[in-house]
C-alpha cells in the first residue's frame, strides 16, 4: 500500500534511463532523513503548509517512491492533517514537478526522469548564475556574515564527508541566497525546482556523488558572495552546476 509504514529501507526507485537501483542502509537512509526533517517548517505555519513541507520530505527521501498512488484519505490519516490541506498540498507538489494528478487514476508520484533534470539543470545554470551575482552585489552585512558561516561549514562537511552536515547547510544556503539576491522572480522560479533537484541528488548521492567536491564548490560561491565579488560568484555558481551536471550524467 502507498503509505505502509513498513516500507523497506532498500530503495529500488528507477530514474529514467538508470539502470542500477539504488540501494541505502538503514543508518545512512536514517541520517537523510534526519536531516530532511530538520528542514519541515516549524512554529507558525498554516495546515497546508506543514502538509505541503512533510509530504514533500516523504517524496523527496523516497519514502513514497516514484509511481506510489497517494490517498487523501491515507495522507490525512498518516500526517493528522485534515483533507483539506492534504489536497491542497497536493496541488502544490503538482505545480513542482513531484506528484502528477490524473483524471480517473488519482494522485501518482512522479518518476524521476535523468533527460528532464539534464533540462532543468539548463534553468537552474542561469537562475544560479544570476542570483549568486545578486547575492554577491545586494547582500547584508549579517548575510554575509551567514554565508561566511556557511561556508566554513561546507569546508567541513567536505573535509568530514559529512552528508548530514552537507545537506543541512546547503538548505540554508539556497534559503539565504535566495533571500540576499533580493529577485522574488529567481526566487520562485527556483523554488519550483528544488525538491526535484533534492530527490534526485538523495537517490543517487551514496553511488555517484563526490559529497566533498559538492561542499568545496558550495563553499566556493559562499565565499565569494561574502567577500562580495560578483564575478568570481557568478564564476564558481557555473563551476557548480558544472558539477551537479556531471553528476546527473554519471548515473546512466
Amino acid at each position: 500500500m502507498a503509505d505502509s509504514s513498513k516500507r523497506s529501507s532498500t530503495v529500488r526507485a528507477r530514474a529514467a534511463g538508470s539502470r542500477r537501483p539504488v540501494r541505502q542502509s538503514s543508518a545512512a537512509a536514517g541520517k537523510a532523513r534526519a536531516a530532511a526533517q530538520a528542514l519541515v517548517p516549524q512554529g507558525d505555519v498554516t495546515l497546508t503548509d506543514r502538509a505541503y513541507a512533510e509530504l514533500e520530505e516523504l517524496i523527496v527521501t523516497l519514502q513514497l517512491p516514484p509511481g506510489t498512488a497517494l490517498s487523501e484519505l491515507v495522507l490525512a490519516k498518516r500526517l493528522d492533517i485534515g483533507r483539506t490541506p492534504i489536497r491542497e498540498a497536493l496541488q502544490r507538489l503538482s505545480r513542482d514537478g513531484l506528484v502528477n494528478i490524473l483524471a480517473r487514476r488519482g494522485v501518482l508520484v512522479s518518476e524521476i526522469d535523468l533527460r528532464a533534470q539534464l533540462r532543468l539543470l539548463e534553468v537552474r545554470r542561469e537562475l544560479e548564475r544570476l542570483m549568486a551575482r545578486g547575492a554577491a552585489e545586494r547582500a547584508t552585512a549579517e548575510q554575509r556574515k551567514q554565508f561566511s558561516e556557511i561556508a566554513a561549514g561546507m569546508r567541513r562537511a567536505s573535509e568530514k564527508s559529512d552528508d548530514l552536515l552537507f545537506m543541512r547547510l546547503d538548505h540554508q544556503f539556497n534559503t539565504l541566497i535566495s533571500a540576499a539576491s533580493r529577485n522574488e522572480f529567481a526566487s520562485r522560479a527556483m523554488g519550483l525546482m528544488h525538491g526535484l533537484s533534492r530527490r534526485f541528488w538523495y537517490q543517487h548521492y551514496k553511488e555517484a556523488a563526490d559529497l566533498p567536491l559538492a561542499a568545496r564548490l558550495h563553499a566556493d560561491v559562499a565565499e565569494a558572495v561574502a567577500e562580495r565579488r560578483v564575478d568570481a560568484a557568478g564564476a564558481a555558481s557555473d563551476s557548480l552546476i558544472d558539477y551537479i551536471e556531471s553528476f546527473a550524467r554519471s548515473t546512466l
